[in-house]
């Protein structure tokens, strides 16, 4: 509906005015109507008039048209034109539901990518949910979706871990490599051993560095052996998770598979693209408003940012009909990937223009910072299963459990603004009150209720709406344009905040409306079908289930 009113208005200022205009139509206060635009003010000064004088014009020349879905057309405030729908255009709308805006695209999304040789914590799951959430949007508005995730399965992190597992195995020789692994928590124990000692001590740097050297090289059977038992550990603990929240992934990519194809991209750009600076390889971020880089070090070797670019070339080989290529990682990254992406604007300007980075920001508790050098992780695991305990304490007989133990762990980490820092109440995420996921689950398990009570609404069924019944039709119709909103703006949150409105819209309905039994059942009966199906729909697109009974 949106968009037929984008268009209405289009028509009538090029017949009025002869010019072309996008209109901005959005959502107004609920007393205005459903649509609001502020296309008189726009054009005014254009059309040397006041705002309020080009807005009559229009609403005047729009009512000729007898455009069927209004009901109203007004002006408010300095020139503010909004529309009314009428009852059934209310409800076709919400029955119609999203738009297939990215019918027959391919869309790259880039999630998921904890390291080998460190453990999950709470900000890899964050970036893994939120990646699995944009695809599902992506998905719900008709997209082929391509779920990839990348990792650095080669690198200092490694180097460091592999020196510590090292300096263990020649105080226990004993010791069977795959039994002292024996899971990712370990791996990552071993890591926060070898990140300290590398800052605290000049000869254990060395010996991580030439232990870095070898990793790349295979040249040393131990070191090579525990690689591959710390990669193939890492990754089972890794796809463990990715089942327990029914993620799936198209492809995996490995730094180690990158590295050639950006130190030969980087080497055939020298002089063009990257210069050369004390027998390193550097991008000069500097002139362009960013900061200067290293490409490929002293050492020959490729740096983050090299392998970053062989990873893109990589996606575009085996993707090269995506329109869009999203890639999603902590804020921390935001400066590396400005610069790593202008240097892949200078090389392939195409693959940069359908490169989109997104961040997420910081998480917390109250117990403070996690932190992965230091040792004390807030793992994936262990938030997960603080969720499930208390899910298990405030819902013990209830036979959806799991049910809502995804819910909550999901809804917790998606309502907040992608790119805002986050402090995680775990008592909260369970709650049956304020906004959660099990808040949701129990408002369609409502619904759910009267309906088995009075039985199912006829959704086609045409009829006038009293007030409190429009404002929850009003409510619904708002749907379809929250997803093309949520979408385009690559923002879950706008989901979550959406069904919270939704749900206490709900409520202050059934509060004021008795449904079973009351001379307009039949009409009040569709609208809590029309506002079941529409919450769990929602409920689906974020990966959470609405089970029918809590």
């Amino acid at each position: 509906m949106k968009e037929e009113i984008e268009k209405y208005i289009s028509d009538v200022v090029r017949e009025l005015y002869a010019q072309e205009v996008k209109p901005e139509v959005s959502r107004p206060d609920p007393k205005f109507g459903e649509y609001s635009t502020n296309v008189a003010l726009s054009l005014a000064s254009k059309l040397s008039k006041s705002p309020s004088e080009v807005a009559s014009e229009i609403v005047e020349k729009l009512k000729t048209k007898n455009i069927e879905p209004i009901q109203d057309i007004s002006i408010a405030g300095s020139g503010f034109i909004n529309f009314l729908l009428t009852d059934s255009a209310l409800l076709k709308v919400t029955k119609d539901g999203p738009k297939k805006a990215f019918e027959g695209q391919e869309i790259v999304v880039e999630f998921g990518n904890a390291n080998p040789f460190k453990e999950m914590h709470l900000g890899h799951l964050y970036m893994t949910i939120v990646g699995d959430t944009i695809a599902k949007l992506f998905e719900r508005s008709g997209a082929k979706v391509e779920r990839v995730s990348y990792h650095g399965d080669v690198g200092l992190h490694v180097a460091k871990a592999i020196w510590a597992i090292k300096k263990y195995l020649s105080a226990h020789p004993e010791t069977d490599v795959e039994e002292l692994l024996g899971s990712g928590q370990k791996i990552g124990q071993f890591y926060a051993e070898g990140s300290q000692t590398y800052e605290d001590n000049e000869t254990s740097r060395e010996e991580i560095k030439k232990i870095n050297e070898l990793v790349y090289s295979k040249q040393d059977a131990q070191i090579n052996e525990i690689y591959d038992k710390g990669s193939q550990l890492s990754f089972a603990s890794f796809d463990k998770v990715f089942q327990v929240f029914n993620i799936h992934f198209n492809k995996r990519y490995l730094e180690s598979q990158t590295s050639e194809i950006g130190l030969k991209t980087v080497r055939e750009n020298i002089g063009k693209v990257f210069k050369e600076s004390d027998g390193a390889v550097v991008f000069d971020g500097e002139s362009k408003g960013l900061h200067t880089r290293v490409f490929i070090n002293s050492q020959g070797l490729p740096t983050y940012e090299a392998k970053d670019l062989g990873l893109a070339e990589l996606k575009n080989q085996d993707f090269p009909n995506a329109s869009k290529s999203i890639i999603i990682t902590d804020t921390q990254q935001l400066e590396y990937f400005r610069v790593m992406l202008a240097a892949l604007k200078e090389i392939d300007s195409a693959l940069a223009q359908k490169t989109i980075h997104l961040t997420h920001g910081h998480l917390g508790l109250s117990s403070g910072k996690m932190s992965s050098r230091s040792g004390e992780v807030y793992s994936a695991e262990r938030f997960s299963e603080d969720i499930k305990q208390a899910v298990e304490k405030n819902f013990p007989d209830s036979s959806v459990k799991d049910q809502v133990y995804m819910g909550a762990l999901r809804y917790t980490l998606l309502k907040h603004k992608l790119g805002s820092d986050i402090l995680i109440d775990v008592g909260e995420s369970v709650a049956l009150e304020g906004n959660s996921g099990p808040y949701l689950q129990y408002s369609h398990a409502r619904a759910m209720s009267i309906i088995q009570r009075a039985g199912a609404g006829n959704a086609d069924a045409q009829f006038d709406l009293d007030d409190e019944e429009r404002k929850l039709a009003s409510k619904l119709s708002e749907y379809p344009d929250v997803v093309g909103t949520a979408v385009d703006q690559l923002m879950p949150h706008i989901i979550c905040t959406y069904l919270y409105e939704l749900a206490q819209v709900f409520n202050h309905f059934y509060e004021k409306c008795r449904v079973v039994g009351d001379e307009r059942q039949t009409v009040r009966l569709s609208l809590v079908s029309l506002y079941g199906d529409t919450l769990k729909d929602g409920l689906n697109m974020v990966g959470i289930s609405a089970p029918d009974k809590m």
